[in-house]
């Protein structure tokens, strides 16, 4: 079966095909980070028209890619929310107009629960299905298989998930304010690195030292799974202005360094707790050099299993919600034009498909 993704969730337009016997056919992705640099962060309606007008060229694209036509696509997946309202509504609105045009289904996507599945993208998996394709065409030496934590950690969400299979996600602990993403970008601006400045952030803090100034690690002592970021970043805006833009890259090492520290230790937390021996790291932060060393490090000196999903695919992606929309295929359901999005969306409330 061949289920067409969408994702408009945010700043990024996403379309793939993904065929449940041959795995990932195709994706295309455009992001919209140098049109909302400008104004330092996203504007909503400039990123609701910028969906508007690339969506279809990148649906042509993927189709040339795959060797497919439209009248190939036998469902059609789509991220219903969490989101920015106007975004989800263009993502939404292309899914349900196809569908209602081709005769297909459509299937509404937690934009989460996307990012939580990634890693299977790269794992071959029959028990979920036949001939999911690993993304680089080589099988892995792991294999993923739930239950397993899983930590979903981007610019909007920090949170740690029990997940005991597909719909099956217990909320283990969240942000209690800015998301870890959020702060990286935050923190980046305020060294003057620009939008979005997490990546930036990253390759500045190569050049610093770590330990040069002493910053927070919010909530590490907790004694419970929940994060906090917003005193490291304000940790690291007082010192920026008082040590100045020469201190920079050991203020960035420094903040990357506590909020590494944080992550890896609330998700050892969360392994010791369970019992479990698997963990999935996805979202944007997730692709992180040092929080990827730091848990593959701490992975094998207390032997679990940590997984990641192919870098192309840690950001917003159409593959992702191509896949969940597979694995829920059973929800899927005819259209009447009508259509719904939800810009907040608990992930702990879905169920698992029927």
């Amino acid at each position: 079966m061949l289920v067409l993704g969408i994702e408009s969730s945010c700043d990024e337009t996403g379309l793939a095909l993904y065929d449940t016997e041959a795995g990932l056919l195709a994706h295309a992705l455009h992001s919209q980070v140098a049109m909302h640099a400008e104004y330092g962060g996203v504007v909503p309606e400039l990123a609701s028209r910028d969906h508007i007008r690339r969506a279809l060229p990148l649906l042509k694209r993927v189709l040339a890619e795959a060797g497919m036509a439209l009248k190939d696509i036998d469902a059609i997946a789509y991220t219903q929310g969490p989101g920015l309202a106007g975004a989800l509504l263009v993502g939404a609105s292309i899914a349900s107009g196809l569908g209602l045009a081709l005769g297909k289904p459509t299937v509404g996507i937690h934009h989460l629960e996307g990012h939580l599945l990634s890693p299977l993208l790269a794992e071959p998996r029959p028990e979920l299905g036949s001939g999911i394709t690993p993304m680089n065409g080589h099988e892995s030496p792991l294999k993923l298989r739930f239950p397993f934590i899983a930590l979903l950690v981007s610019g909007g969400h920090t949170q740690l998930m029990r997940v005991d299979g597909v719909g099956r996600y217990e909320m283990l602990g969240e942000t209690v304010d800015d998301a870890a993403g959020e702060a990286f970008d935050k923190t980046a601006q305020l060294l003057g690195l620009g939008y979005p400045g997490g990546p930036a952030l990253s390759r500045l803090a190569e050049q610093g030292d770590a330990y040069r100034f002493k910053l927070p690690r919010p909530m590490l002592n907790s004694h419970n799974l929940d994060f906090s970021f917003a005193g490291l970043k304000t940790a690291a805006l007082t010192l920026a202005r008082k040590e100045g833009p020469t201190a920079a890259a050991d203020i960035a090492a420094g903040f990357q360094e506590a909020a590494v520290d944080v992550l890896a230790a609330k998700c050892l937390a969360a392994l010791k707790q369970t019992g479990l021996k698997r963990l999935v790291v996805a979202g944007g932060v997730g692709a992180n050099k040092n929080l990827r060393a730091r848990l593959d490090a701490e992975a094998e000196q207390k032997r679990f299993q940590v997984f990641y999903p192919p870098l192309a695919l840690c950001t917003d992606n159409g593959a992702m919600i191509a896949f969940a929309g597979a694995m829920r295929l059973t929800e899927a359901q005819g259209h009447d034009g009508s259509f719904t999005v939800r810009p907040r969306w608990d992930l702990s409330s879905l169920t698992a498909p029927s």
